[in-house]
């Protein structure tokens, strides 16, 4: 294990490009669900994607930082960032898992869902009936017995490995 000011080398830079892509690549999942599949996020759905928009482009800056041998503590201290952001969608993702499986109660705004609606050319009243929003208890999908969540807990405990692990390995 090395100290966050050494210097950082193609380890770095490979671990960095590959956060970025793999957390746009998550983000850009759920986005495809939404937008494709018409699977509409709840409130907490929205949540733990936050971590992704964040990291993608920071995981990118740690990228550049250490392709351009920039100060070693800064790329290292980006991929710690870039972990912890990961660890914080963790906690989200065991959360929101917890909450569809009852075992916990969620937010009570939990039905909440802010955005935009599209009318199909109706006006806002006349579709009110029409869109529910989901609730956080309801799961929209479980493949392999896992919600959106729970993959969710899994993406995010591999990427915060990758990136705590290129932070305090040698160059």
């Amino acid at each position: 294990m090395t100290s966050l000011s050494s210097s950082t080398g193609r380890r770095q830079t490979l671990a960095a490009l590959f956060l970025a892509f793999a957390m746009a690549a998550v983000v850009g999942t759920a986005l495809g669900f939404e937008h494709i599949g018409g699977y509409l996020p709840c409130k907490l759905c929205l949540e733990q994607r936050t971590p992704y928009y964040v990291g993608a482009p920071l995981m990118a800056v740690a990228a550049l930082s250490s392709s351009m041998r920039w100060p070693g503590w800064l790329s290292r201290g980006l991929l710690v960032a870039g972990g912890l952001l990961m660890l914080y969608g963790l906690y989200l993702g065991v959360f929101h898992a917890g909450v569809e499986w009852r075992w916990w109660a969620g937010p009570a705004d939990c039905a909440a869902v802010t955005g935009t609606i599209d009318t199909g050319g109706k006006g806002l009243l006349d579709i009110l009936n029409e869109v529910v929003p989901p609730r956080c208890e309801d799961a929209a999908l479980r493949v392999l017995g896992l919600s959106f969540a729970g993959w969710n807990v899994i993406a995010s405990a591999l990427l915060a490995f990758v990136a705590m692990r290129a932070a305090f390995k040698k160059a």
